[in-house]
């Protein structure tokens, strides 16, 4: 299953929308986004993926090597599979040149319990709270514009609410890019800076309630912001887009609702008794 991305920087620009679901796409296209480019003769297609297959999953765990050794985090990382981890890639034709996994949290709990499991279980025993995590974050690209990166970011939020419904989201950053991640997707500081021995670098663990994407997203819903804006939500799928989105992840992955069940997501209308869940 892949989800395709077309460039169109221009309507960007004028903050208009593109998408329109009745919109003819090949069976391996979905969605149409114009990235930063030269003139219409540099346009690319850029794919997302989910890794479902070892093929798949060895170019993530690769391009995660490449990049994190480049940076110094060492070259031995794994992209593990299990049922509560989703790896998602992005390719340029052929090419991986991005990936980023998202786990839920199990009885195994997440990678970043390995040293901040005091402060992640501070929410995980809170009342109707379901946590989970984005790990193994690598791009090798020229242009990690932000379209490229809210679409990236926005199609994962779509997965993993849909799947797994969760209240919370962590992520482990080095402190030089805390700044990004509150910046352009809002999260929040928790607890202090320490060494991750498996990159041998300082950690800062950073949280956002998912609730408060599905805000973002709707506040900035008619992309107005988008020319000056600092924050990715602006450049994030419009509503029509979004459930474009959703009606094709409901036909290719098993855990997603079926497309009956779009007012939910447009609307906030509770999802019917029979959507399948995935645990």
């Amino acid at each position: 299953m892949s989800l395709s991305l077309h460039n169109h920087n221009e309507l960007y620009a004028r903050g208009q929308y593109l998408a329109n679901t009745e919109t003819q796409y090949s069976s391996d296209e979905l969605h149409a986004i114009k990235l930063p480019g030269n003139g219409p003769e540099n346009a690319k297609t850029i794919t997302v993926r989910l890794a479902n297959t070892d093929g798949q999953r060895n170019a993530a765990r690769m391009l995660v090597n490449r990049m994190y050794s480049w940076r110094g985090y060492g070259d031995n990382h794994h992209i593990l599979t299990a049922a509560t981890k989703t790896t998602f890639t992005v390719y340029d034709e052929s090419e991986i040149v991005g990936t980023l996994t998202l786990g839920v949290d199990s009885d195994k709990g997440l990678v970043a319990d390995e040293i901040f499991s005091e402060e992640i279980d501070a929410f995980r025993y809170l009342p109707n709270t379901k946590i989970c995590e984005l790990t193994k974050l690598a791009f090798d690209t020229a242009v990690p514009s932000k379209p490229l990166l809210a679409s990236f970011f926005h199609i994962i939020f779509i997965y993993g609410n849909r799947c797994h419904q969760c209240t919370d989201l962590f992520i482990e950053v080095n402190p030089r890019h805390r700044r990004f991640y509150e910046a352009m997707l809002g999260f929040q500081r928790i607890g202090d800076l320490k060494i991750n021995k498996s990159v041998d670098a300082p950690a800062q663990l950073m949280w956002l309630k998912v609730s408060e994407i599905r805000k973002q997203i709707d506040q900035y819903a008619n992309g107005a912001a988008r020319m000056n804006a600092r924050s990715l939500y602006p450049f994030f799928f419009s509503q029509r887009e979004e459930a474009g989105i959703y009606a094709r992840l409901a036909g290719d992955v098993s855990c997603v609702p079926t497309p009956t069940d779009l007012a939910y997501w447009n609307f906030g209308i509770p999802p019917s008794s029979n959507s399948a869940t995935l645990t």
